[in-house]
């Protein structure tokens, strides 16, 4: 792929690696509730990204493919989990607090139980929901996903809607405790 068609695999990995490397944290971080085997499957993720770019040929954007990669290796993970019924309850995320740095100690701590309250809930979905749910929190819309997914976009738009709703009645029935 290198040459005058186009960057070389490892400019393109570059690439890839500098601008997602926190959305393929946070998706690993989705699937992957143990830190050790969190951070193997994002080594795994990185080098089925590398190994893919030989064959982006500039169908989609990088981004796009980028997702899709993610999604399949993190969907191989999960099964490879499920049949050695490893899969357990999600456990700590400090390693990828994204609360404010300028923020008071009270505020940090408060957003990060938060965002460690929503991964346990996404971690709780089906494997199709949770990748819809993950997908979402990176911004992508609902033709993006449908893309990496294999769904409908109004399939897509239908299950976001439907997780939204689930998510936001967790969160409340939690607060109500």
């Amino acid at each position: 792929m290198s040459g005058p068609s186009g960057p070389s695999r490892d400019a393109l990995y570059a690439e890839v690696a500098r601008e997602q490397r926190r959305m393929i944290a946070r998706m690993a971080a989705g699937y992957e509730a143990d830190l050790a085997l969190r951070e193997d499957l994002e080594q795994e993720i990185h080098l089925q990204l590398w190994r893919s770019l030989a064959d982006y040929a500039g169908q989609c954007s990088l981004a796009t493919w980028t997702y899709r990669v993610t999604h399949n290796v993190c969907a191989r993970h999960v099964d490879k989990a499920v049949r050695s019924k490893r899969l357990g309850p999600l456990s700590n995320l400090d390693d990828l607090a994204v609360a404010d740095q300028a923020a008071g100690p009270e505020q940090a701590t408060h957003e990060a139980l938060t965002l460690q309250r929503l991964y346990r809930l996404i971690h709780q979905l089906r494997p199709l929901d949770r990748q819809v749910a993950l997908l979402y929190l990176e911004d992508c819309d609902a033709a993006a996903i449908a893309e990496v997914t294999g769904l409908t976009p109004g399939a897509v738009a239908t299950r976001i809607h439907r997780l939204k709703a689930l998510l936001t009645n967790a969160f409340a029935e939690r607060e109500a405790l």
